[in-house]
């Protein structure tokens, strides 16, 4: 059996403060009643998680990382909007309940949200999950579907288009996340800067813009369950973490899904990153032919898509490392993470050179 989440005692140095949150819950928030008690979330390598419980409810709040500052992420208010203007759009959400935009309540802006229940599939979990192929393939499938409903949303009419500029979108990407790395950087990997040199040279021409999770993968995705064995249904009932949403090219998103999408004859670094590899799953090039007919967009251009993903997560992975180096966390899985930036940016570099996804 595959049980929700559940949350632990919370990470030294990552304690809330309860009664200045309740007191602030008692203007800001009454219908929550008070909590009682809040454990943590121990999985993701980004923003902290916790579980709050009342008598009655259990909520989940976000808040960025102890001493996160890097420009542009861990924007809880951001993460907050886009589930507000995704309400009544899209039904795969938590219902967002109150955002806090000042650091004086728990040390940092934060939002809170209701709990949904449901399987996250993580990389952990491969060793004993016992699957058959036939279901890890509609597993897989219902991911890739689910990707196409939410590139298909209307950004006016739900509001969403508000939440960037999408002329532009892929090149500012690119720069940004260039900046990033330098900025992060603490040893010195010659595929990252060869990748991060190739993608200025070779940008795409940008798609129809649509909304963009950014983020899209198994582990942020909710599962429903059977009832008897607590093994994951093909059915979709939330997607969490919202940070990175924005309006743009829609094959930027697909590209970064596919950079997490290990296959079984991939290295083992490579494969730590999700399910995907597990026998049934679709593999990258099923991923793109399937996208490609329920989108009906021209995916002949993906390489740049998928090489920009496996940038953008060494960059990512690298921001995280660097902030353990600097002391800034005392989370110790953060300590190895070198030798999967190494492989994504040597995966990169691969695809590169051969000219395949």
């Amino acid at each position: 059996m595959i049980a929700p989440d559940a949350p632990h005692s919370v990470r030294t140095g990552e304690e809330l403060d309860l009664n200045r949150l309740n007191e602030y819950l008692r203007d800001h928030a009454p219908e929550m009643g008070i909590i009682a008690e809040v454990r943590q979330f121990p999985g993701g390598f980004s923003n902290l998680t916790y579980c709050l419980k009342t008598d009655d409810q259990e909520y989940v709040l976000r808040r960025p990382p102890v001493g996160a500052n890097i420009k542009g992420g861990h924007d809880m208010g951001r993460e907050f909007r886009v589930l507000s203007l995704l309400k009544g759009h899209y039904d795969k959400i938590p219902e967002p309940i109150v955002y806090c935009e000042t650091s004086d309540v728990i040390g940092a802006p934060f939002y809170i949200m209701k709990r949904v229940l449901g399987v996250i599939l993580r990389a952990p979990m491969a060793p004993t999950l016992n699957l058959a192929p036939e279901w890890m393939h509609q597993l897989s499938e219902a991911l890739v579907d689910n990707l196409v409903a939410i590139h298909s949303l209307d950004i006016k009419a739900t509001g969403l288009s508000q939440l960037g500029k999408p002329d532009g979108y892929v090149q500012r990407q690119v720069e940004g996340w260039n900046q990033r790395y330098r900025t992060a950087e603490t040893d010195k990997i010659e595929a990252m800067n060869s990748v991060g040199y190739w993608l200025q040279q070779n940008y795409p021409i940008d798609q129809a813009p649509a909304f963009l999770h950014n983020d899209y993968k198994f582990d942020n995705v909710l599962f429903a369950s059977n009832e008897d064995t607590g093994d994951p249904l093909p059915v979709i009932k939330g997607v969490l973490d919202w940070e990175m949403a924005t309006v743009g090219d829609p094959l930027m998103d697909l590209g970064a899904t596919l950079a997490y999408w290990s296959e079984a004859e991939d290295s083992p670094a490579y494969k730590n990153f999700n399910l995907t590899w597990l026998p049934g799953n679709l593999t990258r090039q099923e991923v793109i032919t399937r996208y490609a007919e329920l989108s009906g967009r021209d995916l002949s251009g993906i390489l740049f898509y998928y090489v920009f993903g496996l940038y953008k997560n060494a960059v990512i992975a690298q921001q995280i490392y660097a902030r353990w180096k600097q002391g800034h966390s005392k989370d110790v899985r953060f300590g190895h993470l070198l030798p999967m930036i190494i492989e994504l940016a040597t995966n990169a570099a691969k695809a590169v050179e051969n000219g395949e996804v």
